[in-house]
């Protein structure tokens, strides 16, 4: 499996800690989208597509099933929100 493309949309909300949304395509035929970039105590991460349960619990609905591919997700989206410019300030 390899990743093929990473789309990254930045934004700045003022007191949330999610950066960016990002989309993956794999093996360019397999889209993952809605993947969170996450402003951490101890930096970026990014968290997985997930929906609201029943018990009110959270729940992947997309996820990697071992550290590599985590960390091969992680690299990529990572390095492509770097590499994006930040979005544009609202001037009001």
């Amino acid at each position: 499996m390899k990743i093929t493309s990473v789309k990254v949309h930045k934004f700045n909300k003022e007191g949330s800690r999610m950066k960016g949304i990002a989309s993956v395509l794999l093996d360019d035929s397999f889209a993952v989208h809605d993947i969170r970039i996450i402003e951490g105590d101890n930096g970026l991460f990014i968290a997985m597509p997930s929906r609201k349960i029943a018990n009110g619990s959270y729940r992947d609905i997309a996820h990697p099933i071992n550290p590599e591919v985590r960390a091969m997700f992680e690299q990529a989206i990572l390095e492509e929100y770097e590499n994006t410019e930040d979005p544009v300030e609202n001037e009001e």
